[in-house]
């Protein structure tokens, strides 16, 4: 391969020219203008063979941007220091099964090499010497990708935001029911076992009362954090009210709620909670209830839960009670 640096310039069409003809000499001056033109443009322009993928022309935002190139290389070395063809190429996307142009293709990608973020619009067209090239026209746009990119990270964050309890990280309220009405109408459908767990801690007013709601908040935060290491990733967990949890589980017996139930209500009562000078020792009263088939609305379930739950207070707190067997 010749080390030569490439032209810059359009190649002209070879044509026999006739001095009487005026524009015979006009060939020079329109390749010329739009030599200008296209150097002045602030986006990349480049044709590139549609077969061997030769690179036959650069402007001038090209070599500023990209560094000049020598005759015989390909556009995947010179654009995107590959070495080999491009697995994004558009050139089956810019000729029909004929091998004719099927118009102008517009797409968006990021460049592996700058890192920069481009809006492409691609067509077939016949060089000069009649052969089938890809002509490309790539504009940055990586200003305005970052802004879009920011903004749909910002939306996506205000909208996990709008699910999430602040102060354990746990689904909210509003998050827990969306979730668990999907969860209930596939266990319904699939035929599968759902079990819901429901417990409040214990005697937590008086944490308030005695060292104040900053302590009231360490102790919640404690909490959230216990809960969210021991459930599952399918597992749907959530602060449903001030000192009150709920736990929804999929495909999980009865017999399987109880046993996390307990777990949780043993680890609670191991828990310290360090506030200042003081420690702090949270309990919490459980109940357990599982999907049945008339259970058509979540509420149905958790009240059920609610219930087995309430019987734990009444009887002592610091327990676990499973609804209906009382």
């Amino acid at each position: 391969m010749t080390t030569c640096k490439a032209s810059r310039t359009i190649p002209a069409r070879m044509v026999d020219s006739d001095p009487a003809d005026p524009s015979a000499s006009s060939g020079s001056v329109t390749n010329a203008g739009l030599q200008t033109i296209l150097d002045n443009l602030d986006a990349l322009v480049y044709v590139a063979d549609f077969d061997t993928h030769e690179l036959l022309y650069m402007n001038a935002y090209g070599y500023k941007n990209l560094g000049s190139f020598e005759h015989g290389q390909t556009c995947w070395e010179v654009l995107q220091n590959a070495d080999g063809p491009c697995s994004f190429c558009t050139n089956h996307l810019l000729v029909d099964n004929r091998g004719e142009a099927t118009g102008i293709h517009v797409w968006e990608f990021q460049n592996k090499v700058n890192k920069r973020w481009y809006q492409c619009r691609d067509q077939a067209i016949e060089w000069t010497d009649g052969r089938l090239v890809r002509l490309e026209i790539a504009t940055d746009i990586t200003d305005r990708k970052n802004m879009e990119l920011a903004l749909k990270e910002a939306h996506k964050k205000a909208e996990a935001d709008s699910r999430q309890d602040g102060l354990t990280r746990l689904n909210n309220r509003r998050a827990f029911f969306q979730f668990g009405r999907k969860y209930l109408k596939q266990a319904h459908r699939n035929q599968t076992s759902l079990a819901a767990i429901m417990f409040d801690l214990d005697h937590f007013k008086q944490i308030n009362d005695s060292y104040g709601h900053e302590a009231g908040d360490a102790v919640l935060r404690e909490v959230g954090n216990l809960l969210l290491s021991r459930i599952r990733e399918s597992d749907i967990a959530a602060r449903i009210g001030g000192e009150e949890f709920a736990v929804l589980l999929p495909d999980t017996s009865q017999e399987q709620a109880m046993e996390l139930a307990e777990r949780l209500r043993f680890l609670l009562q191991e828990l310290r909670v360090r506030f200042r000078q003081d420690v702090l020792r949270p309990t919490a009263s459980f109940g357990v209830a599982m999907l049945v088939p008339e259970d058509e609305r979540l509420e149905t379930l958790l009240s059920r839960a609610d219930e087995a739950m309430y019987l734990s207070k009444t009887e002592g707190r610091d327990r676990v009670h499973l609804f209906p067997q009382f």
